[in-house]
């Protein structure tokens, strides 16, 4: 195990072992944000094949419409995290376009202090009702799935949010004190 000898030694330490997580978690949002294409793309089959059923031998498949709405859900949660690290959530360009290169770095501090509180608010809702559901045994109509099913990903989801969240928080206060 190597010592840190001085106060650089530590920073650049630090600086490595941060960099090794942010890379760990990058590489976990990006396969989660494939997982939810996955699921996404199970949707679409179950539709497609739905469809086909209720053309051909007039018989779709039952609760189609349920794994729909579970699927769609889980995969646009999945998507959450990875979106964060990119930079592909909603962005408002026309309060940058003329600001100066401090001004978007203080507006990216100012958006992932905005989405870091949103994820931790949605995390901690989103296991309440889990929690509610879990207890109280609530299924779907057809198909009889319990519904706190589509919650764990969900949870999941929002418990990398908020990581990766947190590290496009470092990455904005790196960006504002490189043009400070």
């Amino acid at each position: 195990m190597r010592s840190i000898r001085n106060k650089e030694d530590m920073d650049n330490s630090t600086f490595v072992n941060w960099a090794r997580f942010s890379d760990l978690v990058h590489k976990f949002a990006a396969s989660w944000a494939l997982l939810g294409g996955l699921v996404l793309v199970f949707s679409i089959l179950v539709n497609v094949g739905s469809i086909i059923a209720g053309a051909t031998i007039n018989k779709p498949f039952s609760g189609d419409f349920e794994l729909t709405e579970m699927s769609v859900a889980i995969a646009a949660f999945c998507f959450l995290p990875y979106c964060q690290l990119v930079g592909a959530n909603v962005s408002a360009d026309i309060f940058t376009v003329k600001a100066g290169p401090k001004m978007v770095a203080l507006m990216g501090i100012f958006a992932s202090l905005i989405a870091l509180t949103f994820s931790v608010i949605l995390t901690w809702r989103m296991i309440a009702g889990l929690q509610d559901y879990i207890e109280y045994e609530e299924v779907t109509g057809i198909l009889s799935i319990p519904l706190w099913w589509a919650f764990i990903p969900a949870v999941v989801s929002l418990m990398l949010l908020v990581v990766t969240t947190v590290i496009s928080l470092q990455a904005s206060l790196g960006e504002f004190r490189k043009v400070a």
